[in-house]
């Protein structure tokens, strides 16, 4: 019997190679597996499973995980606020544990004997795959043809036209990957230090000019209705939310961090929903919730989307930090409105029953209704006895 070996598929250049080299040069029996977190529709499906077919699997399955992603995943960024670097919402590094979550699964329900995935030995991907399947199937040999033989693209084509696989894989300007959370973008001018990206590298262009509202809803934390149009999942308000920004330009950048294998690097990005969610959601926890949770949350939310970053995920004390997160979103309820402009967005402000900010006791700078000026005298002496103290003695 040929020895199984489950495939992580995209359909690009290296897992076409991979799933010929496996199969010809190999004597694998294949099962290429594509796992969606948002970068595929229906028409992108049927065409992977077309070229899989063409390519000689043995099996091909698509696994639809953006319901996953966000319950197990992209949730907690937004209730973590989580940019990295103050910058990227971790678009492809949370896509990739989920996928490779998913790829592992499968390989152990169909109990095959080796699992293979097409990373480069350039980057933080192969790290992350690796490390889920060596967790999840210890007992499995991980095959990585691209990395492990430092094959070009000109050798993976010729190879590939050499076993009756001769599709035009046209090199791309860019490179580009899509998903719930956001869109990478890299190309040359991300390679170096000076340069920020054209407008021509998003693949999402400036189409709308005139100012528009926009107005989010959340539920304890999570985003249940956009613009008055209330949605059963929340993937599906995240999706609204993008198809309303995109064309605004809003949510690009670059983002310039250290990888999980010790160099610097920069890549493009577009994440006009998860920039958006992100900052409303934190704008309505600075009125919703008390100084000291935003405080304490804030260290924990770094954490976790550092850990997540670097291939931490199934540490358990990622849980311990989700069930914190979780029970802090208890009162963030209520309505975020903002105005969408070309490039950028202005927060205006919330409406919620949970907010603190009530005039019941006190407007800022204006009135006090909890307290008298006699309060705050006693209040600002027993406050600073510790520096008055301290003054005193060393002055």
């Amino acid at each position: 019997m040929k020895k199984s070996v489950v495939l992580a598929f995209s359909g690009g250049l290296d897992t076409s190679y991979c799933a010929k080299y496996l199969s010809e040069t190999l004597g694998y029996e294949v099962h290429a597996v594509t796992v969606n977190t948002g970068g595929f529709n229906e028409a992108d499906e049927v065409e992977l499973k077309s070229r899989a077919e063409k390519l000689g699997v043995a099996t091909y399955t698509f696994i639809n995980a953006e319901k996953e992603y966000y319950n197990d995943c992209v949730k907690y960024l937004i209730f973590g606020n989580v940019l990295k670097n103050n910058t990227y919402p971790l678009s492809v590094s949370a896509e990739r544990t989920v996928q490779a979550q998913n790829i592992a699964k499968y390989a152990k329900e169909i109990g095959a004997s080796a699992i293979a995935h097409g990373s480069t030995g350039a980057g933080n991907d192969q790290v992350r795959f690796d490390l889920i399947f060596q967790v999840m199937c210890p007992e499995m040999e991980i095959i990585t043809p691209i990395r492990d033989m430092s094959l070009s693209r000109e050798e993976e084509i010729q190879f590939l036209k050499n076993h009756g696989f001769d599709i035009d894989f046209e090199k791309a300007q860019y490179s580009i990957n899509k998903g719930l959370w956001g869109t990478s973008v890299g190309g040359k001018e991300t390679l170096k230090s000076r340069h920020s990206l054209p407008e021509d590298a998003f693949p999402s262009q400036v189409e709308k000019q005139k100012p528009t509202e926009l107005e989010i809803e959340f539920k304890n934390g999570e985003v249940v209705a956009v613009n008055g149009e209330t949605f059963a999942h929340s993937v599906f308000a995240i999706q609204k939310i993008e198809s309303l920004a995109s064309p605004y330009g809003i949510g690009r950048d670059i983002h310039v961090g250290d990888t999980i294998v010790g160099i610097k690097g920069r890549v493009g990005f577009e994440a006009a929903a998860a920039l958006l969610t992100i900052k409303a959601h934190h704008l309505l926890e600075k009125h919703t919730l008390s100084k000291y949770q935003q405080t304490i949350k804030s260290q924990l939310s770094d954490w976790y989307g550092n850990w997540l970053h670097e291939a931490l995920f199934l540490d358990p004390v990622m849980r311990n930090i989700e069930a914190f997160l979780n029970d802090s979103q208890k009162t963030v309820n209520g309505k975020v409105f903002i105005t969408l402009y070309p490039y950028r967005f202005v927060l205006n402000g919330i409406e919620s029953d949970n907010d603190l900010m009530s005039d019941k006791f006190g407007s800022y700078g204006e009135a006090n209704r909890a307290w008298t000026g006699d309060d705050v005298k006693g209040f600002t002496k027993v406050l600073s006895n510790a520096l008055t103290i301290y003054h005193q003695i060393n002055s």
